[in-house]
């Protein structure tokens, strides 16, 4: 009985269908070590616990495909099979090993995670720029290898240049894709941690943060007018200025003034105290 590698990944990488040619083999679990192109960078432990009680009582049903390592055996599919065993106390573990180049590697683990388990948006985008720079292939390239639209993948891709402490907010689940792609558009950056705390307080969905940032890329900053002052004022101001030979400044309050006058040394102030002497 032939078993496939998820539904719909061999029609992207025929070889690594597994057929009747290829051979079985038990392999150690201590010699067994992650994909290091592993998209996915956590696993929920509820998920690992339900595999777990599955391989206790039916063992493991497919089998992990790997390659050779120099220490031992690299993971290409079948991660949460392997943490699961691990947990269930299991010596080995069954798989079939093929050799693969770096390059399929990446791919494969980016599109075994694609069809079988939902990778957050951040972690699909940081997916999808590791095989972009990797590769050294364009968003059109990647679109056609592994059946995605470009508007997708640069979608995902741009929610990265957003801050570190927003990006994380997605990872997590506390933002959602949407929120990320309308606090892109925020005009004024500075506005923007601001804002995601009033979203996280608040529990805005997506529409009404699109339209408070409308508002606020709308919004010109008020200059504050400066009130006239009194012409009588300004005459007295001109009169001390002269008599004091330095800049002069009376304000009126409601109920009181003050009159400032500015000295730049102890020689400037003596001489202004002995004018007002006279």
């Amino acid at each position: 009985m032939t078993r496939r590698l998820g539904k719909g990944l061999e029609a992207f990488f025929p070889d690594m269908e597994i057929s009747e040619n290829d051979v079985l083999k038990e392999i150690p679990v201590k010699e067994c070590r992650v994909n290091p192109y592993q998209p996915r960078k956590t696993f929920h432990a509820d998920a690992i616990e339900e595999l777990k009680e599955s391989i206790l009582e039916y063992g493991i049903i497919q089998p992990l495909i790997v390659r050779k390592s120099i220490k031992g055996y690299e993971i290409v599919v079948g991660e949460r099979r392997f943490r699961a065993a691990k947990e269930a106390g299991l010596e080995t573990i069954p798989a079939i090993i093929k050799e693969l180049t770096d390059e399929r590697m990446m791919e494969l683990a980016l599109l075994e995670n694609l069809q079988r388990e939902d990778l957050t948006p951040i972690e699909e985008a940081q997916a999808y720029s590791k095989l972009i720079e990797e590769l050294k292939i364009t968003q059109d390239v990647l679109s056609n290898r592994i059946g995605k639209s470009r508007s997708h993948i640069a979608n995902l891709m741009r929610l990265l240049l957003l801050p570190e402490q927003v990006v994380a907010c997605i990872n997590n689940g506390e933002l959602s894709m949407g929120h990320g792609r309308a606090l892109l558009g925020l005009k004024n950056k500075q506005n923007m941690i601001p804002l995601v705390n009033k979203i996280r307080k608040e529990h805005l969905n997506v529409r009404q943060v699109e339209k408070l940032i409308m508002q606020m890329n709308e919004k010109k900053p008020v200059q504050k007018q400066k009130p006239k002052k009194d012409v009588f004022l300004q005459e007295q101001e001109t009169v001390l200025r002269d008599k004091f030979g330095t800049a002069v400044s009376i304000q009126r309050g409601k109920r009181k003034g003050k009159i400032e006058i500015e000295f730049y040394s102890t020689e400037d102030l003596n001489r202004i105290l002995e004018a007002m002497g006279e």
